[in-house]
């Protein structure tokens, strides 16, 4: 017993010196497949137990499994150490790859648009959260419990109470509730509703909603207001025709199509949704409506950039190719 414990012990040697000498991966994985294989020296060896007296084969067995765990973890190490990596050694002197210029997301870069032109109208901007109560997204704004626009359904309800807002009136019931009028705000941001993803839909978009309260204010103000709008972010051709429609926080209510730009023509496009500001609106956030009047209106930020940028699938804003963005 004592002659083939010691030949396992050569074994070893012989072994681990091979494993030191090879100089690249190809020659590491020789030495693997020789020794560790399947068909490796250690196979061979196991082999000999045969021969062995049946009292001698215990530790004839310890032995080359303690073998076996030596060799592996030996291979483990040099693996791990990249002594064996082929090629020339890293040159930490030499000049990295170039990083490209980048540039910002057409969607921001729309939004940026947005703001820039209603700014020099005197709105200032005003944000809010993106996880609401049902009174800043519902109540306030004239929808009643039965309404259908709060159907589950309609709505990201979260567990526990709260939702993500629909629209991003919530800002204007915020600014209003917080700050005596006049006023004058827009508030560009995310908002979610559960649509099936495609070419127009998407469950997540951004909207950009503008509010003016003051003593007078008309629907001629309003129009005025979306009308330079139009001319200034699309071009002096651009127009607005408003259609009566009928939104629980406005009235009257009209739905706003614009003439822009579509492929080279120009062309009347649904953008979004306006009104005079509801009385009950005023009531909830304690405004006297027999004072103060005011607008509001909504446009959707996509809308703006697909039609201005002729984008047909509002999916390709939210993909992150890069092929695609480097377009604009």
């Amino acid at each position: 017993m004592s002659t083939d414990l010691h030949s396992i012990d050569g074994v070893e040697a012989e072994a681990l010196e091979g494993l030191q000498q090879a100089g690249d991966d190809a020659a590491l994985e020789q030495w693997r497949i020789g020794w560790l294989g399947s068909k490796g020296r250690l196979k061979e060896l196991m082999a000999g137990m045969k021969t062995c007296a049946p009292e001698e084969r215990p530790a004839f067995g310890q032995r080359m499994n303690a073998l076996k765990k030596s060799l592996e973890a030996a291979f483990k190490a040099r693996q791990e150490s990249g002594a064996a990596t082929t090629g020339p050694p890293l040159d930490v002197t030499e000049p990295g790859l170039p990083v490209g210029t980048g540039r910002r997301h057409i969607l921001a870069r729309t939004v940026d648009g947005v703001i820039d032109v209603f700014s020099r109208m005197g709105f200032t901007v005003a944000q809010g959260p993106e996880v609401e109560d049902e009174w800043h997204n519902f109540i306030a704004l004239n929808m009643p419990e039965a309404h259908p626009a709060r159907e589950p359904s309609d709505n990201f309800f979260l567990d526990g109470g709260g939702m993500l807002r629909t629209q991003t009136s919530t800002v204007q019931i915020r600014v209003m509730e917080t700050t005596p009028p006049p006023i004058r705000v827009i508030s560009p941001g995310r908002v979610y509703r559960p649509d099936t993803h495609d070419a127009t839909h998407y469950s997540m978009f951004h909207q950009v909603e503008g509010l003016w309260v003051d003593r007078g204010v008309t629907l001629v103000d309003l129009k005025a207001t979306l009308f330079h709008f139009a001319r200034t972010f699309f071009g002096p051709e651009a127009d607005i025709r408003m259609r009566p429609s009928f939104f629980p926080f406005t009235e009257p209510s009209a739905e706003v199509d614009m003439r822009m730009p579509v492929r080279g023509k120009w062309q009347w496009v649904e953008i979004g949704g306006c009104g005079m500001v509801d009385p009950n609106v005023f009531k909830a956030v304690g405004y006297d409506p027999e004072v103060w009047t005011g607008f509001a209106f909504g446009l959707g930020i996509e809308r703006i950039a697909m039609r201005k940028y002729g984008i047909p699938d509002i999916r390709w804003l939210f993909e992150n190719d890069a092929r695609f963005l480097r377009q604009f």
